[in-house]
């Protein structure tokens, strides 16, 4: 049961799982009157000293009342979080609601052998999400000035501190609305503690192989071949309760017979066998688990349960899961050498990491890599993804020097605003390609857990775009581009020169370069191969050098035809040589070569010293993953902008507001804001809506035309016909009170066969451009806007550009010009151009306001008529309801 906040229900919805500063799991969950035995033995366990900074005196047990206090909580004034590893307390935060409504006073207690791990701040964070649910502002705290410990959690928050001292206590107060910097203080915390999460899964110092085998073929004996022939540094054992000896080393029955301890364990026993080894797992201090096993995704309901039971199990004693039903992990770093995995042999070393869910697509995506030469820094295949994901990964990969891009196929997504947030920080560092499937939620793989969406399916894809992702739909797609990234530098601009030794070949492929938004600087078709290997090299090798200095050439491309005297390997190390003096990427297409032995896709020459040259056997595969590095470039390259505050905006007012609004409001039932609210709350935003009046008689048309200002516009309030005048239900530039009565009876006349809809009139706003802004609350998305041109643009040809807030000024730029029907705001066939930074001005408010809101679910504003001067909201809808937990909030959370 998810509960709502301020009922004073157990709110389930608050337990959380979190990552520990060291990379460790631990619960979080509120404090319940069962608890009281364990908080005893929790202030039994505490030093004297940690005892007196928490109660300013020493007690060496609590008296049952005090007990009662702090274990019965309502969840409303008075909240208490305990933080467990195996089901025994480590630390407890809790705040109380003073006199004044808004304050609180908050308090912390820290068990002293878990001190340094950074439970003070997740409890801290976690408390102020619940108090703003119950409308806290600020809390308050008294300190001893000795307890530095605690006085630094509260200064490295990231709050605005008030600190006063009196009569020997140190009083802090501070504002828990969240802020740019307490935001960022949480993320750099988050991105710390899961990296090192991930870390310590793909650097291990020893592993044991839990269903190890000596059966042939069977995935407990490949695993722990594998790991033994790939070199692990780092010690092995293999655990089977009826083999003595397994792979020339002793098998131990238990993982608790291993002598030493064992910081992961790879699981390969049928499914009905797995709780008993996690168990056995965790009494062992085992610090993260790899499950191969299946039986989960293909198992129905009963199978998922299974799965999320795995989770629950591992997560309560500590350890992380990758799997079940995974493939494995590699890390190539020489000191580590892992292969724990199905892969027949250690990659070879690079600069690529990879991540993949279903073992399936593990397979296809590690097969494509090796047999394109990709040297792999690290792979890792979450098989259903139940606990670790490619957002924990991509926080691994964004500090390890061992990686240079990264690609992922993901065929589920669990946190998209998280994705966003991380992927676009790691892409102005290292390129990240995504192959995706279908991520809407309609058709999740079995066993993989992800929300449903309302969003179109282009706002993920927009969402990608925005955060710097290279998107592409296939695995091969994900390696032509992943070739370029690896091995070349980042082109400058999306200035090619083509070089082929076939005039059709080259001209075709030119083609295609302008199709896919390349600039074909120069064509250089005249390239002569059969004039013997040391005459057309050197001829090959001059041409490029010259071409490649050009200023206005930021890559360059070969696309050739077999010749008699040269091989594909011959010309691939003259372009790498070229591409290495020039520090100009260089790719290759070979064409028509019928050799099935000949390998094309790849990376040529590749060897231990070379990265080689990017070759492919489609020209028209090449282009496209050299347009798509080239895209990624531009985004790299331009300004990013801050993100945007427009000026006047009242959030508190806004909050203070909907929580009036909301009151009446129950369960999942959404309230449709009258024109009057939809108008006050929207104005605390700066966005005016232009007022109208609905009349029902004559006169009360005119008196309203009076108090808005000649000439009016009318017409019906039908959602589907407001905007129509070609079916009669607008009426523009009525000039006075005759010609309103009569445009009045023309248009009840005309409407009559739809029902006859009640009538508005409005004051005659200028002459502009129609649009329309669209944004909603998505289960999956979080908050997403939509900007695109009123009527046919975006009925029929559904020409909407998305965006997911926050939003930099870049992204607001990039958000208006985005739709195709966009070119008719710069002034279009002689028409005026429109005041774009109005609509910029609006989309940049209407996006803050709904990031800030979650409450919102629901605005829309049809038409906005932009003009020369300005730009007029004409109509607004706005729907409330009760905010969902977003996928990305002011806290940390894995992922449930």
């Amino acid at each position: 049961m998810v509960d709502e906040p301020g009922t004073g229900v157990y709110p389930e919805y608050w337990e959380a799982d979190v990552v520990l500063r060291d990379g460790g799991i631990a619960h979080l969950r509120p404090i319940s009157p069962a608890d009281a035995d364990a908080v005893q033995a929790f202030h039994a366990g505490q030093s004297q000293a940690s005892i007196y900074m928490r109660f300013f005196s020493y007690k060496a047990r609590l008296s049952s009342k005090e007990l009662r206090r702090f274990t019965e909580v309502d969840h409303v004034d008075r909240v208490a979080f305990v933080i467990t590893i195996s089901g025994a307390i480590v630390g407890i935060g809790r705040y109380d609601r003073l006199d004044d409504p808004a304050e609180a006073e908050v308090a912390f207690n820290i068990s002293d052998s878990q001190q340094g791990r950074g439970i003070g701040s997740i409890l801290l964070e976690h408390l102020a999400a619940a108090a703003r649910e119950n409308g806290i502002r600020r809390f308050s705290a008294e300190v001893l000035p000795e307890n530095s410990k605690m006085l630094r959690v509260f200064a490295d928050a990231g709050y605005e501190l008030s600190r006063t001292f009196d009569d020997g206590v140190v009083s802090v107060e501070f504002n828990i609305d969240p802020t740019r910097k307490s935001l960022a203080v949480m993320e750099s915390r988050e991105h710390r503690a899961e990296a090192r999460s991930v870390r310590d899964l793909l650097a291990p110092s020893s592993i044991a192989v839990i269903g190890a085998s000596r059966k042939w073929g069977s995935i407990g004996y490949q695993l722990l071949e594998h790991i033994i022939e790939g070199g692990f540094s780092g010690q092995v054992f293999a655990v089977n309760p009826e083999a003595f000896e397994l792979a020339g080393m002793k098998s131990y029955a238990r993982i608790a017979d291993i002598p030493v301890p064992v910081q992961l364990a790879v699981i390969a026993v049928p499914a009905e066998e797995v709780p008993k080894v996690v168990d056995e797992c965790a009494a062992a201090g085992v610090k993260g688990l790899v499950v191969a096993t299946a039986g989960y995704a293909d198992d129905g309901e009963r199978g998922l349960q299974r799965q999320q039971e795995l989770v629950r199990q591992a997560r309560a004693h500590g350890m992380r899961v990758i799997g079940p039903e995974s493939l494995g992990i590699i890390n190539t770093h020489p000191g580590i050498a892992l292969n724990a995995s199905m892969a027949p042999a250690l990659p070879r070393r690079g600069g690529l990491g990879l991540f993949t869910q279903s073992a399936a697509i593990g397979v296809s995506v590690y097969a494509a890599a090796v047999r394109r030469g990709l040297g792999l820094s690290s792979f890792l295949s979450a098989g259903n993804r139940a606990d670790v994901s490619g957002n924990d990964v991509m926080q691994f990969w964004e500090d390890d020097p061992d990686t240079a891009a990264v690609g992922l196929y993901l065929e589920s997504m669990g946190n998209p605003r998280k994705f966003s947030r991380l992927a676009r920080r790691l892409a102005r560092s290292k390129a990240v390609i995504v192959a995706k499937s279908d991520l809407t939620g309609l058709s999740l793989p079995p066993g993989h857990v992800g929300r449903t969406t309302m969003a179109p399916p282009s706002a993920l894809d927009a969402m990608m775009r925005q955060s710097g992702v290279i998107s592409v739909e296939t695995v091969e797609q994900l390696m032509d581009v992943a070739q370029i990234v690896a091995s070349q530098p980042l082109p400058k601009g999306p200035g090619v020169a083509l070089a082929s030794n076939s005039s059709a070949l080259g001209k075709v492929v030119a083609d295609s370069a302008g199709h896919h938004g390349l600039r074909v600087e120069r064509l250089l078709t005249g390239i002569d191969l059969d004039a013997g290997a040391s005459v057309s090299l050197a001829a090959l090798r001059s041409t490029l050098r010259e071409t490649l200095a050009d200023e206005d050439v930021h890559a360059a491309m070969a696309a050739m035809i077999p010749a008699r005297s040269v091989s594909t390997e011959d010309v691939a190390r003259v372009l790498a040589e070229c591409a290495a003096e020039s520090g100009k990427p260089v790719i290759a297409a070979f064409g028509g070569v019928l050799d099935p032995a000949a390998r094309l896709d790849g990376l040529l020459p590749a060897d231990a010293a070379d990265a080689g040259i990017p070759c492919y056997s489609s020209p028209g595969n090449a282009v496209a993953a050299l347009s798509a590095v080239v895209g990624y470039s531009a985004w790299l390259g331009r300004e990013q902008g801050l993100f945007v505050e427009p000026e006047g905006c009242d959030p508190d007012g806004t909050r203070e507001e909907l929580e009036r609004l909301l009151a009446p409001v129950h369960g999942e039932q959404l309230l449709k804001l009258d024109a009057g609210d939809a108008a006050s709350l929207l104005a605390r935003y700066g966005m005016a809506v232009e007022p109208s009046t609905v009349f029902e008689h004559d006169d009360d048309a005119v008196a309203a035309a009076g108090r808005l200002g000649w000439p009016v516009v009318l017409k019906t309030t039908d959602p589907a016909l407001r905007h129509r005048l070609d079916l009669g239900g607008v009426r523009l530039d009525i000039e006075d009170a005759e010609s309103l009565r009569r445009n009045i009876v023309q248009m009840r006349r005309a409407l009559k066969p739809f029902g006859s809809p009640a009538l508005e009139v409005q004051a005659m706003a200028p002459v502009g451009q129609a649009c329309t802004f669209r944004a909603i609350e998505d289960p999956l998305l979080g908050p997403v806007v939509s900007f695109g041109l009123a009527g046919d643009a975006v009925n029929l040809l559904d020409d909407w550009a998305h965006r997911v807030p926050p939003l930099s000024a870049t992204d607001v730029r990039d958000f208006i010009r985005s739709p195709r029907a966009s070119a008719k705001l710069f002034g279009y066939q002689g028409l005026p151009a429109v005041d774009v930074a109005a609509l910029e001005d609006l989309a940049a408010r209407l996006a803050l306001l709904k990031d800030e809101h979650p409450e919102i679910a629901l605005v829309e504003f049809n038409p906005v008529l932009a003009g020369p001067e300005g730009a007029r909201i004409l109509a607004a809808e706005v729907w409330i309801g009760n905010a969902a937990q977003r996928t990305d909030s002011a806290r940390r959370a894995m992922r449930r």
